[in-house]
């Protein structure tokens, strides 16, 4: 899977992105994930990559032709018959979540994403997207407003790259597969004390009955169970 990131602040993703199971997924060549600044696709010296709004209003709007620059560069690059999907971050957009992370895993090989900032994109640059024959999507991660779309975009790669095989190592390790969304874990000590009052692990971990385990961790998983299908 290829992530492409088009963004005005393209070194917001180092830390994350080049971590832990991220960063081990992409030395294994699991992933990719590639980043654009959208101030390299214009050519006046301030690098300026927005205007005022037509109509008036408070807030500027991120111009039509870095955008769209930025996207003929990735698309130059792909792969014949890639499949591709365009993203493109938004408040009032479709909530993302891990049923939509399983689909896009095994639909898709390449996600170009588009963070937006200020008060959004100009409208056009979707329609030429359209037109272009390609596929594409806005998204939300939340009910709520962010100053911009590189936290999404590192929450859908996140989402995504986990569920694709040998990620996490271990298919099982998918926490969703195996009944571990929203179940209560325990480790070492088996009784732990703080000012003077015992905590203790429940009794039926310790049983080694399987069987009792997996009904009392069924018995504690969340009602808001993620889907994966």
């Amino acid at each position: 899977m290829r992530f492409d990131i088009i963004t005005i602040f393209p070194k917001i993703f180092d830390s994350y992105l080049n971590e832990s199971i991220l960063g081990r997924a992409q030395k294994r060549k699991l992933i990719e994930i590639k980043t654009y600044n959208l101030r390299d696709f214009v050519k006046d010296k301030y690098k300026k990559i927005d205007d005022k709004s037509y109509g008036g209003g408070a807030g500027m709007v991120i111009k039509i032709e870095p955008m769209i620059k930025a996207l003929s560069s990735i698309l130059k690059s792909k792969i014949k018959n890639q499949k591709s999907k365009v993203i493109i971050f938004s408040p009032s957009g479709k909530q993302f979540d891990n049923k939509i992370a399983a689909q896009f895993a095994k639909k898709y090989d390449n996600l170009i994403l588009i963070c937006g900032r200020y008060e959004g994109i100009d409208e056009r640059v979707k329609k030429i997207i359209e037109n272009c024959k390609l596929k594409i999507e806005n998204l939300s991660i939340g009910p709520y407003v962010l100053t911009g779309g590189e936290l999404p975009a590192m929450v859908l790669i996140d989402s995504i790259s986990r569920q694709i095989p040998g990620v996490l190592g271990k298919e099982e390790s998918i926490e969703e597969k195996r009944l571990g969304v929203g179940v209560p874990v325990y480790t070492r000590p088996e009784t732990f004390i703080h000012k003077s009052k015992k905590y203790s692990v429940p009794k039926v971990l310790l049983s080694g009955n399987h069987k009792e385990i997996e009904k009392w961790r069924i018995s504690k998983r969340s009602k808001n169970r993620l889907l994966t299908t």
